[in-house]
């Protein structure tokens, strides 16, 4: 036996699981469900809270899963990648397939018996759409996968909204669309100097498919609508001038960095020094105008 083959069958530590779920992807996905929680004009009692913020991590566990179960060979030829379980031998397919479908089975029947049937149906919807429209259908066919597929993780707010309130309203509608269109300036921002592990992966990501100059344009074009519905529930009266003032400031530097990035033409040599900055500072940006929007909800 080979020693890869012996590999795969030996079982995988915590440590691989763990890894499965995304834990840094899942970190994003729970603080935007709790901000939506915290900003629901309902309390809900702290440890039914806790269980729906359970149950949205698990959630996105459960998709993060799902999704390096099937692509499990992409994974193989992008050097990023590489060292996840699957691809490095540390588990085999079916462990992973098994373990994503009994955690979304899981956070779905502890939502709905725990907290409620609207906060169930959109995490169940939000996990179906991240495995089978952004994973299986759209990531290997269309450079417009991270545009239709960014709704699986502009979801969150509206469930932890949904947890406190049994419904949904204007504002969380308009924390999804913020993070829907946030998607594609900062996940192309990131393609940009990854673009090579894409090529050789297959994967027709908008920089492989259509050039860097094309993806600098789209990166500015939905800047611009993100920018509205980041500033909308201030002028709505839906939040105070706290949020206000600090989606203002938050969003203008978030738009300066993305001016550097459309404006400007890389060499072969070229570090991507704008775009990287632009990539962090993105994953900043919704921790911060989240957290402006539950401190404008508490300190007001």
């Amino acid at each position: 036996m080979s020693t890869s083959a012996a590999t795969v069958l030996l079982p995988a530590e915590w440590r691989d699981f763990l890894a499965l779920t995304k834990p840094r992807v899942m970190t994003l996905v729970v603080f935007t469900g709790l901000c939506g929680m915290l900003a629901a004009p309902v309390p809900i009692h702290p440890v039914l809270g806790f269980t729906a913020i359970l149950c949205i991590a698990l959630g996105a566990g459960a998709a993060g899963a799902l999704n390096q179960w099937y692509e499990a060979d992409l994974d193989s030829k992008m050097r990023r990648t590489q060292g996840r379980p699957l691809p490095a031998g540390r588990m085999d397919r079916q462990s992973a397939l098994h373990f994503g479908v009994g955690l979304a089975c899981f956070s779905l029947a502890l939502m709905y018996f725990a907290i409620n049937l609207a906060a169930t149906v959109i995490l169940a919807v939000s996990i179906l759409f991240y495995v089978f429209v952004y994973t299986i259908w759209l990531k290997r066919r269309t450079p417009q996968n991270i545009v239709i597929g960014g709704a699986a993780g502009a979801f969150p707010p509206l469930i932890g909204w949904a947890a406190a309130t049994g419904d949904v309203a204007l504002l969380p509608a308009l924390l999804f669309a913020l993070i829907f269109l946030w998607t594609p300036p900062h996940f192309w921002a990131l393609a940009l100097f990854v673009k090579t592990d894409y090529a050789n992966a297959g994967v027709p990501m908008l920089p492989v498919v259509a050039g860097e100059r094309n993806t600098r344009t789209q990166i500015g074009l939905y800047t611009i609508p993100m920018a509205a519905a980041a500033l909308a529930p201030w002028p709505l009266q839906l939040t105070g001038a706290l949020y206000g003032v600090s989606a203002l400031v938050l969003t203008g530097i978030f738009a300066a960095l993305v001016l550097q990035v459309t404006f400007r033409s890389s060499a072969p040599d070229d570090t991507m020094a704008p775009e990287k900055r632009l990539f962090k500072y993105s994953i900043l940006y919704l921790f911060l105008m989240f957290g402006a929007l539950v401190a404008d909800r508490w300190l007001a």
